[in-house]
């Protein structure tokens, strides 16, 4: 540690200097981040050659930053699993994206069809069956599909309901009963991507066997951030997300864990609370990979329009409080006591009569 950084030191304390001053995205301390000592006036500067490198003087906002490690995935993980014994005569692609009306699987030459929808199939809907919601899910799904002509639109299952149903096992090679079981349809929010697939043509399955897992086809970030710095988490903020190779690509946090976790690390330190955050990211920038390693950049903003220099560039003066070395234009360096203010990323804003943007201080060699 140099003769600055040692006088900063015994001034601030070192814990609270080596959170201020490590590179790379880390958050302030705490105690760094309320208003220092009060500027100090100085009669008459010192100037001196200069012998130390130099930073420059900048105006603009004081940020926080934190890098997470995460994973890009997609979101509404599910798993169905199968509503009748038999045979599995027929599997999708891992990774395509089935819509209304298309087959997840077959059990026995049976398809069991996407249809949209929030209420599960729990009942057979037939002629006779009681009044529900669940029936205006499924009229609903038929008119999407093109096979409701004649059917009010409501949760009576009708004639002109069966008929439907009956067109539209027609169309999808089903016997034609007028009857819709839970092996025959799944009702889920919207188009799905199958991921996972836990089983193989020919296998034989019972009721309720995991069949596929599906996913929205919407991508999606999650990150675990410790609990202690979740206030830099907000719904609705704006990060970015660093992908694989380098590329940026733009998100927008879109859930935060109400309740803490704690999990072993893996690096073999104490366990910490962490909070899952989920962040929303554009399918079109986020690619096809799933699982993929990503690292995302949260920011928080302490200070708007001030001055800044880096950390290193602050001197604990005997008379207390701080000061800079500003590097003038013949190249000698003078001391200026400054106001303190906010920490953050590794630069703290000052203050003090004569400062302006672009002026050069000393950061080291002292």
């Amino acid at each position: 540690m140099n003769g600055r950084l040692k006088g900063v030191v015994a001034a601030l304390g070192t814990a609270a200097v080596g959170s201020a001053v490590t590179a790379g995205g880390v958050f302030a301390s705490a105690a760094l981040f309320g208003t220092g000592p009060q500027a100090k006036p100085e009669p008459t500067p010192t100037a001196r050659p200069v012998s130390a490198a130099t930073e420059t003087i900048t105006r603009g906002d004081l940020v926080d930053q934190e890098s997470v490690d995460g994973k890009l995935t997609y979101a509404d993980s599910r798993t169905i699993k199968s509503a009748a014994a038999g045979t599995i005569t027929g599997l999708p692609a891992e990774g395509k994206e089935i819509k209304r009306g298309k087959s997840l699987y077959s059990v026995d030459r049976r398809a069991r069809v996407l249809m949209y929808g929030k209420i599960p199939a729990y009942r057979t809907l037939k002629d006779g069956v009681k009044r529900g919601p669940d029936v205006k899910q499924l009229e609903q799904n038929l008119r999407a599909l093109g096979h409701a002509r004649g059917v009010t639109v409501d949760n009576r299952f009708t004639d002109a309901t069966e008929r439907a149903v009956k067109r539209w096992q027609k169309k999808n090679g089903m016997e034609r009963d007028g009857e819709v079981t839970p092996a025959d349809v799944v009702f889920l929010p919207e188009s799905v991507r199958v991921g996972k697939i836990a089983v193989e043509v020919g296998d034989q399955v019972g009721s309720v066997r995991p069949i596929l897992d599906v996913t929205s086809t919407d991508r999606l970030v999650r990150i675990n951030l410790d609990a202690d710095k979740q206030d830099i988490a907000k719904k609705g903020k704006k990060v970015t997300v660093k992908m694989a190779g380098g590329k940026d690509v733009s998100g927008k946090i879109s859930k935060v864990a109400k309740v803490a976790t704690v999990a072993d690390r893996s690096d073999n330190q104490e366990k910490g609370a962490t909070v899952e955050v989920e962040i929303s990211v554009s399918a079109k920038a986020a690619g096809s990979l799933d699982e993929a390693p990503v690292t995302v950049e949260l920011t928080r903003q302490r200070a708007e329009d001030v001055l800044t220099v880096p950390v290193e560039a602050l001197l604990a003066v005997p008379e207390g409080g701080y000061g800079i070395e500003v590097v003038d234009a013949n190249g000698s360096a003078r001391r200026v006591h400054v106001k303190t203010g906010a920490f953050g990323n590794g630069r703290v804003e000052v203050e003090a009569e004569g400062l302006a943007e672009g002026m050069k201080v000393t950061v080291s060699g002292r």
